[in-house]
């Protein structure tokens, strides 16, 4: 079956890219590898959790799908991945020939970084509308004279919760239009918005902007590690937080101010039979999306559709929209934050759509068509009992499927660390009776690992139930290993753009030299992609304080 997916050259895919079908470009790498160099439409869907995450990117079976790897071993990865795909109904599947050595033979970028179209996207919108920005000596000489100010974290809560600019209060960007009337109530107040770099203060205070709130609205400069860059602390373990209840009349204004908004844009809203032919139609995929918070969505959240928090969405949109030209319907709650959202995934490329909540309930929606159940029920369980049997007997591998960072903090004594695409380079030359135990974070990622072992004839290998937690409860010792395995080797793990949460300045520096340089990568057919809008004008500056 792996001879019998074609390899579409690197100039071939290009033209895929621009055509007007549809199209999921797949990098089947690991996080690590996708991060040190990829096309820039290349959608993250790392070989070890591919049945798990394959039908959410991609629900529709029939969509293109072109597999990208590292080219080695005659693109063995893909054709692995192009096996598993096809067992699980998708029925054009591609392989880029030559991996990503391919693609940069043929003359094309390959992009550090990840979530790049939404981070370039930050970068356009920051040149096209001028956004006011502050530096993080500014805003200290701010704080420190007591000028009034709105500071506003746009990231996530837990992002906020881990480290943040001093004062500031967690409101994630696609809560904003909803919940900025109880934040900054009088409009004279000037709000800041902060993130850890500089994407999401950019789309957080255009986002504002565009509402036309009478506020000024500024994006801090290079957000925490700009802060730190300038010798200032950041404040760890903060519980500042949006208010839950927000006034009727607060609501009612930026209802007002949404609904002009996506008038401007020319949204559709969709009711119960067009939405149903969205969603029916045999050669496009529709995302149904929910893009309030996960509190919420758990509460009455439409069953089918997917959470997909609206900053966050804009933000990382290549980790829930996995098809090219495909449709994105927003289940619309309260007439503000669908809208507000969709108006902006219109200007990264999509055609989006809103879709009143009770029409959405009267979706015939098959149930768990976006997520796949992966195969292995019958793979043997070993638990406490069955640990305790193994403990110290000869000829045992234990092999530890979790994060290298995970492994090296502790894992039991004698286990080995691998992730799914080199595991059965791992086991070559071993006897296939061997018995092989393999555990992880998830119990559904072990599966997957021991198919792949089972399919290469190896007869004897069993997941632990509850992952590393079964070892310790059968009393197994547990080791710390911090240089093993060593850096060469883990492919799961992106230094490029971890290390500048941990202190390191010059990755950080980095990292923001990446972004503002993404503009500069992109080609013209890249750029094409994105619809950037007018937005009318803002006549409020800050003298003194703001520069564009």
């Amino acid at each position: 079956m792996t001879d019998s997916f074609p390899l579409i050259p690197a100039t071939t895919v290009r033209e895929w890219l621009n055509d007007t079908q549809e199209l999921a470009l797949f990098d089947v790498r690991e996080a690590g590898e996708f991060g040190e160099g990829h096309p820039f439409f290349a959608i993250p869907l790392p070989y070890s959790r591919l049945e798990l995450d394959a039908g959410r990117l991609a629900p529709r079976r029939s969509v293109r799908v072109v597999l990208i790897d590292d080219g080695a071993d005659n693109d063995a990865v893909a054709r692995r991945a192009a096996t598993r795909l096809h067992a699980l109904g998708y029925t054009r599947v591609s392989i880029l020939q030559g991996g990503a050595r391919g693609w940069a033979e043929a003359g094309y970028t390959l992009f550090k970084g990840v979530n790049v179209p939404s981070k370039t996207f930050g970068e356009l919108v920051e040149h096209a509308f001028g956004t006011p920005h502050l530096s993080a000596k500014e805003l200290a000489q701010w704080q420190a004279r007591g000028e009034p100010l709105v500071l506003l974290d746009g990231r996530t809560v837990e992002e906020h919760e881990k480290m943040t600019i001093p004062g500031a209060i967690s409101c994630p960007n696609g809560e904003l239009p909803y919940r900025i009337g109880a934040l900054a109530a009088d409009p004279e107040t000037p709000i800041v918005i902060h993130c850890a770099g500089r994407t999401r203060s950019i789309i957080g205070a255009q986002l504002l902007r565009s509402l036309g709130i009478p506020n000024r609205v500024i994006a801090q400069e290079n957000g925490t590690q700009g802060w730190t860059l300038a010798g200032l602390k950041l404040e760890y373990r903060s519980t500042r937080r949006y208010p839950d209840a927000v006034e009727e009349r607060a609501i009612a204004d930026a209802r007002k101010r949404a609904v002009e908004l996506a008038q401007r844009f020319g949204l559709a809203s969709l009711d119960t039979r067009t939405g149903q032919a969205w969603l029916d139609a045999p050669d496009r995929t529709t995302y149904l999306l929910d893009v309030r918070s996960a509190g919420e969505f758990a509460r009455d959240g439409v069953p089918g559709a997917v959470h997909a928090p609206g900053g966050q969405l804009l933000q990382a949109t290549d980790q829930t929209i996995g098809v090219r030209g495909a449709r994105v319907l927003l289940v619309d709650h309260d007439r503000v934050r669908a809208p507000v959202i969709a108006t902006w995934l219109v200007q990264l490329g999509f055609d989006a759509a809103l879709i009143a909540e009770h029409h959405a309930r009267a979706l015939r929606l098959t149930e768990g068509d976006a997520a796949i159940a992966p195969r292995g029920t019958d793979v043997d369980r070993v638990g406490v009992d069955g640990l305790r049997a193994l403990r110290g007997a000869d000829g045992v591998h234990l092999i530890d499927l979790r994060p290298s960072a995970a492994y090296r903090k502790g894992h039991p004594q004698g286990a080995r660390w691998s992730i799914r695409p080199r595991l059965l380079d791992a086991f070559a030359g071993i006897d296939r009776s061997a018995r092989i135990v393999l555990y992880a974070d998830a119990s559904e990622l072990a599966l997957l690992a021991a198919l792949d072992l089972r399919d290469a004839g190896f007869v004897n290998v069993s997941v632990a139930e509850a992952g590393i937690d079964t070892f310790k409860q059968a009393g197994f010792a547990l080791e710390a290993t911090p240089q093993t395995p060593p850096d060469r080797e883990r492919i799961d793990y992106l230094f490029f753009v971890h290390d500048r949460h941990e202190g390191n300045l010059d990755s950080a520096r980095a990292y923001l030299s990446w972004e503002t340089g993404l503009i500069a990568q992109c080609a013209a057919d890249e750029l094409q992609h994105f619809r950037i809008a007018a937005q009318p004008p803002v006549s409020d500056t800050l003298s003194g304080l703001t520069h564009s």
